[in-house]
């Protein structure tokens, strides 16, 4: 005999359901025969495949126990590490600070750490979410390249994340940037515009100042925070967001970022000094996250910054 009292994760299921997810060895047929001779019941009393079950509902199966083993549980975001740095967390949102070097979504190399399996693995343990009875995965919003570091938005519901990307696309989720540049920029702060083409193959971008076939584009704002030497520390804010705008339209006004390997002139470098330090909410209309209208999240421990401060660029 199995005697399972219904949790507020597995409230909302069929009967048949929650049977055939947790006990592998179970035919269907034979589960089936089994509620119908009333040796399956649930809080007592007769039920039936289709029953919707409750929190606090008692499940009770008079089987013997060979075919009441449950399935074991083997999932790859299991395997991911559990260092999650959590700047902000609600019922609809985790804002997660992404350190330099871990991949947002996994790839043919690194397929079980990343930062989704980090967060499926947290909220997994944590009893809030479950691959096997969850109508929705926990989500990334944004995505950031592996060597650049920050804040990640991650949804916990469907209508949060439908409702943060059209924030996001609709520049009511404001991201600022902190970044490492050479040279001493012209002005203090200035709103650059230009044109952006993207290479699919290469995974590079071409910055143009008059559009060409297939060019979008790109609105970047920077402020200068303080410089020294050949060094300029910028605050920039993106007006658009294409693929690699910030390090690919600097570099395009003679100003790339250090440790770009890619768009500047440290060749063989790819941790760029770059950081998505700061998210702004500023919403025009009320929404499930209305609650969060006004508010700022910055990250902490900014290694570039502190470099920055130490000198050591």
């Amino acid at each position: 005999m199995k005697s399972i009292t219904i949790s507020s994760k597995d409230a909302g299921q069929r009967v048949d359901r929650l049977i055939q997810k947790t006990f592998n060895r179970l035919p269907k047929s034979l589960m089936f025969k089994e509620i119908r001779k009333k040796n399956i019941k649930v809080n007592k009393k007769r039920c039936t495949p289709e029953q919707i079950l409750n929190e606090g509902d008692v499940l009770e199966l008079y089987l013997k126990d060979e075919v009441l083993q449950e399935k074991e549980k083997h999932y790859d975001f299991l395997k991911a590490s559990t260092d999650l740095d959590i700047i902000y967390e609600d019922e609809n949102l985790v804002l997660l600070n992404k350190k330099v070097g871990i991949l947002c979504h996994p790839d043919g190399r690194d397929y079980t750490d990343n930062l989704v399996a980090r967060l499926k693995r947290y909220l997994y343990e944590k009893g809030e979410w479950s691959p096997e009875d969850a109508s929705f995965t926990p989500s990334l919003a944004n995505r950031i390249d592996r060597n650049t570091g920050g804040i990640v938005i991650a949804a916990k519901k469907s209508q949060a994340l439908k409702e943060v990307n059209e924030k996001i696309k609709s520049r009511e989720i404001e991201k600022y940037y902190l970044t490492v540049v050479h040279g001493k920029m012209p002005k203090n702060s200035e709103i650059l515009t230009a044109y952006l083409t993207k290479n699919e193959k290469k995974n590079m971008v071409t910055v143009t100042d008059i559009p060409t076939d297939n060019s979008k584009e790109i609105i970047t704002q920077y402020t200068v925070l303080d410089y020294y030497g050949d060094a300029s520390l910028l605050e920039v804010k993106l007006l658009t967001g294409r693929t690699h705008q910030i390090r690919a339209h600097l570099a395009h006004i003679g100003h790339p970022l250090y440790g770009d390997g890619k768009y500047g002139i440290d060749k063989g470098r790819y941790r760029q000094a770059l950081y998505s330090y700061k998210l702004k909410f500023n919403f025009n209309d009320e929404n499930c996250l209305s609650y969060l209208n006004g508010r700022e999240f910055q990250a902490k421990d900014i290694k570039i910054y502190d470099d920055f401060k130490e000198r050591k660029y």
